[in-house]
Order: C-alpha cells, then sequence, then structure tokens
C-alpha cells in the first residue's frame, strides 16, 4: 500500500483557544480565560492565501470560533469569493445562546455554513459531566434553534461524540442510531450524520495498547 498526494479538499483553520466552555475532553485546553485568537490581519492573509487556492471547503474551528471579534467578517470575506467556496463552523451550540451572540444561527444558515457540532452523549448526566452543569440543557437549545432554520433537513447539521479517557468510539453507525433514535424520541431534534473522534492521547505503550484498548460503543462513562 502506498500514499499518495491528492488534491486538497478542506483548509482547516484553528482561529483560536478562547471558548465559553471548559470540556474535559478538549485537546487544547481551551477555555473562557484564553487569549488568543486569530486578528483581522492574519485573517485577510489566510484569504488572500485560499482565494489563489482551488480548495473548495474552508473548515472553522477553535476553541469556540465564534467567540473571535471578526469571526463574521471571515465568513462574509470567504462567501463573497468567486468561485464560491463552502464554509464549516465547528460550533459547541451552547455558544450560540450566549449574549453577544443573538442571530448568530441566523447569520450561519443565511450564508449556507455546514455545522458540525460537539453533543458527547444523548444524556444529560453524562453531557454535563464532561462539559460542565448545563451545558446539555443549552447544546438542546441551540439544536432546536438550528432544526428550526433548517438544519439537519437542507442544511447540513452534523455531531461529534469524543468519548472520554483511554477509550477508542465504538462503531460510529451503531452510535448514530442510538443518537438519532434518543434525540428524536425525547427532544424531537433531528440531525445528518454523527461522526466519531477519539481526540485525547491514549497513555499506553504500543504493546499495551494493543493488549488492553476498550471500546466505548455508548456514550455512558
Amino acid at each position: 500500500m502506498f500514499l499518495r498526494h491528492a488534491k486538497t479538499e478542506v483548509l482547516q483553520v484553528n482561529v483560536g483557544k478562547l471558548c465559553n466552555l471548559t470540556c474535559a475532553h478538549c485537546h487544547v485546553n481551551a477555555g473562557p480565560k484564553r487569549k488568543e485568537i486569530m486578528t483581522r490581519e492574519t485573517i485577510d492573509r489566510v484569504i488572500d492565501w485560499f482565494a489563489r487556492s482551488e480548495i473548495p471547503t474552508i473548515d472553522l474551528t477553535g476553541g469556540a470560533p465564534e467567540m473571535i471579534p471578526d469571526f463574521r467578517y471571515f465568513i462574509e470575506q470567504v462567501k463573497a469569493l468567486r468561485p464560491s467556496r463552502h464554509v464549516i463552523d465547528r460550533c459547541n451550540l451552547t455558544i450560540l445562546l450566549d449574549p453577544g451572540y443573538e442571530g448568530l444561527a441566523q447569520f450561519l444558515a443565511r450564508h449556507k455554513v455546514e455545522i458540525i457540532a460537539s453533543m458527547p452523549c444523548y444524556t444529560v448526566e453524562n453531557v454535563n459531566a464532561q462539559r460542565g452543569e448545563g451545558v446539555f440543557d443549552g447544546s438542546i437549545k441551540a439544536l432546536r434553534v438550528l432544526n428550526s432554520l433548517g438544519y439537519g433537513g437542507d442544511r447540513s447539521l452534523h455531531l461529534v461524540y469524543n468519548p472520554v479517557g483511554a477509550f477508542l468510539p465504538g462503531p460510529q453507525a451503531e452510535l448514530e442510531a442510538d443518537y438519532k433514535r434518543e434525540l428524536k424520541k425525547n427532544f424531537g431534534i433531528v440531525f445528518n450524520n454523527l461522526y466519531t473522534i477519539a481526540n485525547l492521547p491514549l497513555p499506553v505503550s504500543l504493546p499495551t495498547f494493543v493488549a488492553t484498548i476498550n471500546w466505548k460503543s455508548t456514550c455512558s462513562f
């Protein structure tokens, strides 16, 4: 088997480490006290380079990327490019409800921004244990707002499952079916796809890893 360079499809840009949450699984230690944010000058340089490329999609992540002062400016500049480009927002959902971010969900919908949202479980206990008290309820409210704007249907809304600790996520299709069933039954929420990732390092040597690693087949701890 050989690795071959193919056409680049996505440019992912980490715009900073400022976030309204402090999550146990965050691999960049983002949080409300972080000061690292991308300036408009740097944004302009990124867009200038991106405009001269043939990459069709830009993927904005953080931290909570929406918290940088020029987040909307970034998206507006990208969407003004020709040929048109696709934008992905890596969203923690709760930011859509925070004071100062009114109309953000509508802004994303208006610019046809794809949303990939972190949602580590479909139960209140597990989400709050991983992300903080009240985060589950805020996430559900935000998902309902997004659904009302067409997300989960014509507008792409994907959720992300992140296990905590030295676990690999279980089979993605099985977890997606569980998420869709529980969120629809209990909250009337729909979404397009579930992605499973492990973004915490596994602190074991390779021989130990092979012998002891476990699958995390559900979102329970």
